[in-house]
């Protein structure tokens, strides 16, 4: 699995906030990075959860579209 930016820069932030507190804007990109990341994992999770349903249903077209969706999801 390939490390995204976001979490980069969370486990950055994090080591960070570990030192000192952190400054309002590196507080505010926590909260974007956290916003993107949660966005992410649903994202990733609907796929695995569609293509479950694909695979259950033998509808290979569509499982296919689902599996091409998560490949774009995870290069991007």
């Amino acid at each position: 699995m390939k490390v995204k930016a976001i979490h980069q820069r969370l486990a950055e932030l994090w080591v960070i906030e570990q030192n000192r507190p952190l400054t309002a804007g590196e507080a505010l990109e926590r909260q974007h990075c956290l916003a993107a990341n949660a966005a992410y994992v649903w994202k990733a999770a609907s796929c695995a959860n569609l293509s479950l349903l694909a695979s259950m249903t033998n509808d290979t077209e569509w499982q296919h579209e689902i599996c091409m969706e998560m490949e774009r999801l995870e290069l991007s």
